[in-house]
C-alpha cells in the first residue's frame, strides 16, 4: 500500500510517520506489513514505535498521547512510555538487557499488529511469528478527547532507521488508502547500480537496469525505472577508477515537472570484469603471468573453471599447470596439449597421458573462448593427476588427462600460466546484480570420490539483506536426490543433514553479512564413505578470515555430488 521510512535506513526518530488509523471504543484493528531492520543496526531501538494518540492530529491544540509502546522489550530502558502506559503491563517472550543487545534482526519481516478494544480495556499485539510482544490493559482508557462523547483512539507508526511496507489494515486510514492528491517526490534510493562498469561501456547501456524507490509525500512510494532518470558519472568515465553516480529525478507521482530530487552511488570503471591471467590481447609471452599458488593436500582434488583464450598460433598458445611445492620449486609442467616436462614426468614409467585430439587444427580453433574445467588431484601416495575438460567453441567438449606424476604429497601446490593465451575467471553463477531467488541458478554438479576431499574456491556477491543471501551447498546422491543443503550462516536442512554437527556460526552476523560481499571463499566437501563434511574458508572484505563447517551429514552413499546454488546472490568460480 504504501512505503514509512527511506529504504536506505537513514530515517531517524520522529522524521517519518504513517497514516492515522482511528479505533473506535469497543473496535478492534489489525494491520500487517514489512518490518525492515538494517542489517547494520546496532541498537535494538532501531524498529518501530506505536504511537496511541487522542481523536487529533499531531501538532493540533488539543492533541495529547496516551504514550508510545515500540516493538523491542527493554525492561530496563525505555521500550514503552507515556502519562498512561503502564510499562508493568509490557511482555515479550525476547528480552534485551540493553540497548546494544544483539538480536534486533529477529524483530525484522512479516508484522501482524493488533489493538483491541472489545472487551473494554487496552489489548496491543506485535508478532512476526518468532517474536511477539504484548500490552494487557484490562482497564478503560482515560478519554482524552475534548468531546467526552468521543471514545475513539489514533495510532500511528513511526520507524526508526527501519523502514515499513505496509501490506493491509482492517480499519482504512485518514486520507483513505491511497491520496487523490498529486505527492511532491522527497528522497529516493538506487537499486541495481553495478559495482563494475567496463571501460568503454556508454552510461546509457551501463546503467540501463538501474531502478529507484522515489518516496513521497505521506508516505507514499513508488519503483521507477532507468528511462525516469537522468544520470550522470562524476568524474567522467572515460578513466578507470572509482567514480560517482548522480541520478535525478524530477516527476510528481502523477508524473507532472517537479523540483528535482538527487541521489547518489558510488561504481568502479575498470578495464576488465573478471579475475584474468595474461594480457586480453593474448601477447603474454610464456611464463609472462601467473595466478597464485594453491595447496591441495593429500586425497584431495582441487576444481577450477575459467574461459580460454589464445592468439590461435600453436597448440601450445593455451593454458598451462605448473605443479609445484611451497617454495615453487618444480614437480612438473603440464599443456592443454598432451605435452609437459619436469622431475616428475620426465622418465616417470608410472605417468599416463590421455593422448591428446584426433584433430589438433580443429581442436586449437576450438580453445579460443573454450569453457575449462580442471581437476589437479593429490593421490595422498606420492603422485598426482591433472585433468582438463574444455568445452571448445564449436560445443565439443575435449579431454586432456596427466596421471601418475610424481610430488611430494605433503607439499603440493598448483597454479596457472599462459603463452601467447590469457585466462577469464568468468563462470558466474545467479545474476550480477543478486537480483537471482533461492534455487534460481545451480553450477555444475562435482564428484567426490569415497575416501576423497574435492574443493574450490569462488566469489561470494550478496544483497545484504539476510545472512542466508549468500551461497549454498547441494549434496546429492545423482545430482537429483538430496543428502542435504547447506547454507553460509550456520544452517541447512534434509534427510541427511539432522545428524551433523555445525560449527556454530560467527560471532558478530552484522560485521560477517557485511563482509561476505566480494569474499573469497573456499569449499571442501569431503566424502568419507558414509558421511560427509562440508568445510568453508570465507577471506571477508574486511580481510579477516571466518570459518563454518558441517561435520558428519549422514547417512550418505558411496555416491556423493555437491553443486552451488545462490539466493539473493550470486557467485564467480575464481
Amino acid at each position: 500500500m504504501y512505503t514509512v521510512g527511506a529504504t536506505d535506513y537513514s530515517t531517524g526518530w520522529w522524521a517519518q510517520f504513517s497514516k492515522y488509523y482511528q479505533i473506535p471504543e469497543g473496535g478492534k484493528w489489525i494491520a500487517q506489513f514489512n518490518l525492515n531492520i538494517n542489517p547494520s543496526a546496532s541498537n535494538t531501538y532501531k524498529n518501530f514505535a506505536m504511537i496511541i494518540t487522542n481523536d487529533e492530529d499531531r501538532g493540533a491544540g488539543n492533541y495529547k498521547e496516551y504514550g508510545a509502546i515500540r516493538y523491542d522489550y527493554q525492561p530496563s530502558g525505555n521500550s514503552e512510555w507515556g502519562d498512561y502506559i503502564d510499562r508493568s503491563l509490557a511482555s515479550s517472550d525476547l528480552e534485551f538487557a540493553t540497548d546494544t543487545d544483539t538480536g534486533v534482526d529477529k524483530l525484522g519481516g512479516k508484522v501482524t499488529l493488533t489493538i483491541d478494544r472489545t472487551n473494554g480495556g487496552l489489548v496491543v499485539t506485535m508478532t512476526n511469528g518468532v517474536v511477539t510482544k504484548t500490552y494487557n490493559q484490562t482497564s478503560a482508557l482515560v478519554n482524552l478527547n475534548a468531546d467526552a462523547s468521543n471514545g475513539t483512539i489514533r495510532a500511528f507508526l513511526v520507524p526508526e532507521g527501519s523502514y515499513i511496507s505496509w501490506l493491509g489494515s482492517t480499519i482504512e486510514p485518514i486520507g483513505g488508502f491511497t491520496s487523490k492528491e498529486d505527492k511532491q517526490p522527497l528522497s529516493m534510493t538506487l537499486n541495481g547500480v553495478p559495482k563494475k562498469v567496463l571501460q568503454g561501456t556508454e552510461a546509457a547501456d551501463a546503467f540501463a537496469n538501474v531502478t529507484a524507490t522515489v518516496q513521497f509525500e505521506q508516505g507514499v512510494s513508488k519503483e521507477v525505472t532507468a528511462k525516469d532518470l537522468t544520470f550522470q558519472a562524476i568524474p567522467n568515465m572515460d578513466q578507470l577508477g572509482s567514480k560517482t553516480l548522480v541520478a535525478v529525478y524530477n516527476k510528481t507521482y502523477k508524473g507532472e515537472a517537479a523540483n528535482p530530487i538527487i541521489a547518489y552511488a558510488s561504481f568502479q570503471v575498470v578495464d576488465k570484469m573478471y579475475t584474468s591471467i595474461g594480457a586480453t590481447d593474448n601477447t603474454t609471452a610464456f611464463w609472462g603471468a601467473h595466478s597464485e599458488n594453491i595447496k591441495v593436500g593429500a586425497k584431495e582434488t582441487f576444481v577450477s573453471r575459467f574461459t580460454n583464450y589464445t592468439n590461435g598460433q600453436n597448440n601450445w598458445n593455451n593454458f598451462c599447470v605448473v605443479l609445484c611445492a611451497a617454495d615453487n620449486s618444480e614437480y612438473a609442467v603440464v599443456r592443454a596439449d598432451n605435452y609437459g616436462w619436469g622431475a616428475g614426468y620426465e622418465n616417470n614409467a608410472a605417468l599416463e597421458l590421455s593422448g591428446g585430439q584426433s584433430d589438433w587444427g580443429a581442436w586449437l580453433k576450438a580453445m579460443d573462448g573454450a569453457k575449462v574445467t580442471t581437476y589437479v588431484t593429490n593421490h595422498g601416495n606420492g603422485s598426482a593427476d591433472v585433468k582438463a575438460v574444455m568445452v571448445g567453441n564449436n560445443g565439443v567438449t575435449y579431454t586432456q588427462e596427466y596421471k601418475g606424476i610424481k610430488i611430494n604429497s605433503d607439499d603440493f601446490y598448483f597454479r596457472f600460466t599462459v603463452d601467447g593465451s590469457h585466462l577469464e575467471f568468468d563462470d558466474v553463477v545467479g545474476a550480477e546484480d543478486n537480483s537471482t531467488a533461492f534455487w534460481g541458478a545451480h553450477s555444475q554438479d562435482f564428484n567426490v570420490p569415497s575416501g576423497y576431499t574435492v574443493s574450490t574456491r569462488i566469489k561470494n556477491f550478496t544483497n545484504l539483506q539476510n545472512n542466508w543471501n549468500n551461497f549454498c551447498v547441494v549434496l546429492t546422491s545423482d545430482g537429483t536426490n538430496e543428502y542435504g543443503v547447506v547454507r553460509a550462516d550456520n544452517y541447512g536442512w534434509g534427510d541427511s543433514y539432522g545428524a551433523c554437527t555445525p560449527s556454530g556460526g560467527q560471532s558478530d552476523w552484522g560485521a560477517w553479512l557485511k563482509a561476505m560481499d566480494e569474499a573469497m571463499v573456499t569449499v571442501s566437501v569431503t566424502n568419507k564413505g558414509g558421511s560427509a563434511d562440508v568445510k568453508c574458508v570465507m577471506a571477508g572484505n574486511d580481510g579477516k578470515t571466518y570459518k563454518q563447517d558441517y561435520i558428519g551429514i549422514s547417512p550418505i552413499s558411496s555416491d556423493l555430488y555437491f553443486r552451488f546454488t545462490v539466493d539473493g546472490s550470486h557467485l564467480i568460480f575464481e
